[in-house]
Formats: C-alpha cells, structure tokens, sequence
C-alpha cells in the first residue's frame, strides 16, 4: 500500500509542477510543431531523464542540500536571470523567423539528447524538489526506506512526462485554432510570459535573502 502511496504522491506532484508554462514545455510545443508527436516524445523522454537524477539526489540529500545556503542563493539567482534571457530569446527569435518556431526548436535530429541538455539547463528544479522533497518526508507523505523510494520517484517522472505532453498538446489545440494565438504566441505571449515570471521570482528572491 506505502508503494502505491508513493506513486501517486509523487505523480500528483509533478504532474501539477509540470502544467505551468515553463521554458522546456515551450520547446518541446516548438518540437511538436516543428517535428512531429514522435520527436515530443523523445525530447520528453530526455528531461526526464535529467529529471529523475535530480529528484533521487535531492532525496537522498535533502538535509545536506537544505543546509547550503550559498549555493541555493546562486541557483535561485542564476534562475531568475535565466527567466529574463528566455524572455529575450523568445522574442527576438520569434521576430526575426516570423514564424511559430524558435530557435530553441532548430535541436537536428537527436531530440533525445536535446531533452537531457535542455534539462540540464533548468536550474529551478532543483529547489523545487529540494523544498517538496523535505516537505513530503516531514510531512509523511511519502517513505523512502529500501525501495520505497523508487517507486515514489518512478511516479514523479511519469507525473512529469504526462503533465508535459498533456500541455504541449493543448498549446498546439488552442495554437491551431485560435487565431489570436496562432499569431501572438510565440512573439508576445509566451516572451511576457517568461518577463513576469522573471520579475515574480526576483521579487521572492529579494524577500528570501535580502528582505
């Protein structure tokens, strides 16, 4: 019973942290329409990869991780900028192509490879599992003793994988037949988008550390 608790702990989680709009469901949106469902999965199949990594080290080392001030500050600072690049990027890509695609969906053919290395990139994940991790465990939501903990890890990256295709899919939905969308997306929305999550999350740091 613990190990099923573990999974749909986990899967609800990330299945839910997942949904936002975030930089690798913006690429893999671009790698649908740029590529096809077959590429998605593939590019999917790399994050989480990178993904289930970070989750059972996060776990193993949740105490030691919490305790490293320092480097926590630095993830979530380089984070933050990180936002205001994809912004950029986003935008002016978007301009200058005139098309739906970025720059980011231009990865050849080896999308399995593009999904770790993009992974590799999204520095946030790392507190977020840091802080949901410990949040379970004290909680008691979750127990990882002897293989338990793999099972709760398994239902996070399925939670994650799905939680992604699910939105990569409804983008393209409301993309294709809504024109608004179709025209503004990839040039306004989604660059705003990245702005204010920039500024949200620099406002959170401040308060954090500063404050």
């Amino acid at each position: 019973m613990q190990h099923i608790k573990n999974i749909a702990v986990g899967f609800l989680v990330s299945f839910l942290g997942s949904i936002p709009l975030g930089y690798l469901n913006v690429i893999g949106f671009d790698i649908y329409n740029a590529s096809g469902f077959q590429a998605t999965l593939f590019y999917l199949l790399g994050v989480i990869c990178i993904e289930l990594c970070v989750i059972y080290l996060t776990l193993i080392f949740a105490d030691k991780l919490n305790r490293k001030e320092k480097l926590l500050k630095f993830i979530e600072g380089f984070s933050v900028l990180f936002m205001f690049v994809l912004a950029y990027v986003f935008y002016s890509s978007a301009k200058s192509d005139n098309s739906e695609s970025t720059v980011f969906s231009n990865v050849g053919q080896n999308f399995f490879v593009s999904g770790i290395v993009y992974s590799c990139l999204n520095f946030i994940q790392i507190p977020f599992w840091l802080s949901w991790n410990l949040y379970l465990l004290n909680a008691k939501h979750i127990e990882v003793s002897n293989t338990r903990k793999y099972f709760y890890v398994f239902g996070t990256i399925a939670g994650t994988f799905c939680g992604m295709l699910v939105l990569i899919l409804s983008l393209h939905y409301f993309a294709s037949n809504v024109d608004f969308l179709s025209k503004y997306l990839m040039q306004i929305i989604i660059p705003l988008v990245f702005l204010g999550l920039g500024i949200f999350q620099a406002i959170k740091f401040y308060r954090k550390y500063y404050s």
